[in-house]
């Protein structure tokens, strides 16, 4: 065992150490899902920041920009850090303000329990998929880092991920999250710091090589309808996740709510600018890279000496962690609070904070086994960031804002969203699917309500 697996494992116990002491704390279901309502702004923002950057956005972000130039950023970092933004200026601040716990309880308290049910149904796999893919990505970097097999990296880094989660709840990540995001945060500047200030390096010289096609934030190969469309997935899917709104919840105030989202989003843009500009430069800094994936860990295990490059591996694993934590307790949130509890509302506070710990423990073996047997499991996770997300969106926007629509028109508006981009992922391979979905969302909720109204 060398010194980078050592050191990541003594990471690894600290973070279960923090789980284990904030689970004191812990007395009841608001306790454990929105951490008492006594996130300050700084645990917020650096917390939404961890729970977004994961290690897509590092190693991945980096591939993307090595093959597309800045037209692989659509995502990474310029369409999530966007969603933030919207998230922070249009959202934050109602949210909190109407108390909620998840952002199923919306649709329950505008609808009906129903459609909150089926709300929760159609977020929770989204959070489940990401959970497998984030132990999938633990994985490896453990088996590259380590002489244990893949599958045994993978089942530590479900266990010890499901137990700190299942114990501190959303307090225990967002304190662990501010660890991580910290290790992010020194990880990539030392890498940085060591191939731009390296000497014969030169930013000038080598922003000249950079070929011109490569600087268009909206080149590449797919039509302009294919990029919108990522573009739409990628931010509404954004601001509807559970992952981002528990945090809003979870904050003291609504200006608080709001302040930490975008502050979050910023420092998301700012970091997530230096494996993107790394990957934009990486002909140069590594020429003849066969995978580009390969990009970020070659540098940094060639430029980085020992203990930084601990800290970098120890980087990708936070990254990674912050992420597993977030949508396990996601998916546990919106299956135990908004479905089981639903069915149950008289149900003790010992009962509900009983199944919440249990779904994340039933979610966390669920995204374990995913991980395990699914060599195309980054595939539907980048499906399943679709996965209704625009029928949530257009309910939440509409719900939120107006009284226009009613539990009809809502419980509709999400069947119709969630079938169409069904039937367009599955059968007709439409190159829009996100975009059809969205617009038929729209037009239903908007006939819907005309119709509900005109029945009045």
């Amino acid at each position: 065992m060398n010194g980078t697996t050592l050191g990541v494992l003594a990471y690894i116990l600290v973070q279960f150490a923090i789980g284990v002491v904030v689970s004191r704390v812990i007395r009841s279901e608001s306790d454990y899902l929105v951490a008492g309502r006594r996130l300050g702004l700084g645990l917020a923002a650096f917390s939404i920041f961890a729970t977004w950057f994961g290690a897509e956005t590092c190693v991945g972000g980096a591939a993307k920009f090595h093959e597309h130039g800045i037209s692989g950023g659509v995502t990474d970092p310029f369409g999530y850090a966007l969603a933030l933004f919207i998230m922070g200026f249009c959202f934050a601040g109602m949210l909190r303000h109407r108390g909620f716990t998840t952002l199923a309880d919306l649709f329950r308290q505008r609808y009906s329990p129903g459609v909150e049910r089926f709300a929760a149904l159609i977020m929770a796999p989204t959070s489940i998929f990401w959970a497998a893919a984030q132990i999938r990505a633990f994985g490896q970097v453990m088996h590259a880092t380590s002489d244990f097999s893949v599958t045994a990296c993978i089942t530590f880094a479900a266990g010890a991920v499901i137990i700190y989660t299942c114990v501190g709840g959303l307090l225990a990540d967002v304190v662990t999250d501010f660890v991580q995001s910290l290790a992010i945060v020194v990880g990539l500047v030392a890498l940085g710091v060591a191939l731009f200030f390296a000497p014969g390096f030169e930013l000038a010289t080598a922003w000249r090589a950079v070929e011109p096609g490569r600087l268009n934030l909206f080149g590449g190969g797919e039509s302009p309808w294919a990029k919108l469309d990522l573009w739409m997935m990628t931010i509404c899917g954004s601001v509807v996740a559970q992952e981002i709104v528990a945090r809003i919840l979870g904050a003291r105030t609504p200006s608080v709510a709001r302040n930490a989202t975008l502050a979050g989003g910023a420092l998301y843009l700012v970091v997530g600018l230096i494996p993107a500009a790394i990957g934009l430069f990486g002909p140069q800094l590594a020429p003849g890279l066969a995978d580009p994936e390969h990009l970020l860990p070659r540098l940094a295990e060639q430029h980085l000496p020992g203990i930084l490059h601990v800290i970098f591996v120890g980087a990708l694993v936070s990254a990674i962690l912050s992420t597993v934590d977030s949508t396990l307790l996601a998916a546990s949130a919106l299956v135990s609070h908004n479905v089981v509890v639903s069915f149950r509302p008289a149900m003790s506070e010992r009962g509900k904070l009983l199944a919440a710990r249990l779904g994340v423990v039933f979610f966390g073996l669920v995204a374990y086994v995913l991980a395990l047997g699914a060599e195309t499991i980054f595939e539907l996770v980048q499906q399943a960031n679709g996965m209704g997300s625009a029928g949530i969106l257009v309910v939440l926007v509409f719900g939120l804002f107006t009284r226009w629509g009613g539990v009809r028109t809502g419980a509709a508006t999400l069947a119709v969203a969630f079938g169409t981009w069904a039937t367009g992922t599955y059968l007709a391979g439409w190159e829009t699917t996100y975009l059809i979905s969205l617009a038929a969302a729209l037009g239903t909720y908007l006939a819907g309500g005309w119709l509900e109204r005109a029945k009045a």
